[in-house]
């Protein structure tokens, strides 16, 4: 289909580029690699009065590594995140999941910032920004603010932002250099979005069992999830065959996802469990 009528414009600073989008009167959109808002367009999914272009503000295409964590400006791509070897040691588990983005084509053009913005329930980035306890830094013509990324995903493409808000960077914690971790996605062809998917990590302690455990799902809610209940068998347990076992088992139980046309509620139930079984399997072989 052809995209709506809309204007455009390419901003030059942050600054330019929020007030075009408070002029909107909630009618503008940003646009940042374009990999998801493009397609609605043409689908007449959304028809924005304007487009504010972000690509000229190169202050967002930073990634910067630090004492405190890893610091991801919103412009950056997802072939920048791939090809930072720092990141091998600093986020691993991040680089795994932006491996599964997608195909090559749109990692090199999709961004951190769109991916987050857009929210789809499925899309990595907004998983490991959950499981990690990341925090969305995001300015708007009432100023900055700092959204703790759980707070940030309210449904399937529904976040905190305001309309004229854009997102500045997302922040996630340090990561120990003896963190166990893995990464498990199941899609129909390799691209496509996550049937489920579940990222892991935890800390061994003095006695080598699991502390500071974080199970994140991908692709089974509205939203992506922390799973809790998964949290509460590994930690302070070693994570053998029987724990993970009881993790699968416990990962099965906390979901409750809905049939549609790629899969039954059963299967994805299922399924998720298969996932945190396999990245825990993956997390103790490190």
């Amino acid at each position: 289909m052809k995209m709506p009528p809309f204007d455009y414009a390419c901003p030059a600073t942050l600054s330019e580029a929020v007030a075009l989008l408070a002029s909107g009167n909630g009618e503008a959109k940003a646009l940042a690699g374009g990999q998801s808002l493009l397609p609605m367009l043409a689908f007449r999914l959304a028809q924005p009065s304007l487009l504010v272009d972000l690509r000229k503000l190169s202050d967002l295409r930073e990634i910067s590594i630090s004492a405190d964590g890893v610091r991801l400006g919103a412009m950056v791509r997802w072939r920048e995140i791939l090809d930072d070897a720092r990141l091998s040691s600093a986020h691993p588990l991040l680089k795994a999941a932006v491996a599964e983005v997608a195909h090559y084509q749109i990692r090199n053009r999709g961004t951190v910032g769109g991916s987050l913005a857009h929210a789809d329930p499925a899309a990595e980035m907004p998983g490991i920004a959950v499981t990690c306890e990341a925090e969305i830094s995001v300015t708007g013509k009432s100023g900055a603010r700092v959204i703790r990324a759980s707070d940030f995903f309210q449904g399937p493409l529904m976040t905190a932002l305001a309309a004229d808000e854009i997102i500045v960077d997302v922040r996630l914690p340090r990561w120990p250099p003896h963190r166990r971790w893995g990464f498990m996605e199941f899609a129909r062809r390799r691209g496509d979005f996550a049937l489920a998917a579940a990222a892991v990590f935890y800390d061994p302690d003095e006695r080598a069992k699991a502390c500071n455990a974080h199970v994140g799902a991908i692709g089974i809610a509205d939203r992506p999830l922390r799973l809790a209940s998964v949290e509460a068998v590994l930690n302070g347990s070693s994570v053998d065959d029987e724990t993970i076992a009881q993790a699968d088992a416990a990962a099965c139980a906390a979901v409750d996802p809905q049939d549609d046309i790629h899969a039954s509620a059963h299967y994805r139930r299922a399924l998720i469990g298969t996932m945190v079984e396999r990245a825990l399997k993956a997390a103790r072989a490190r």
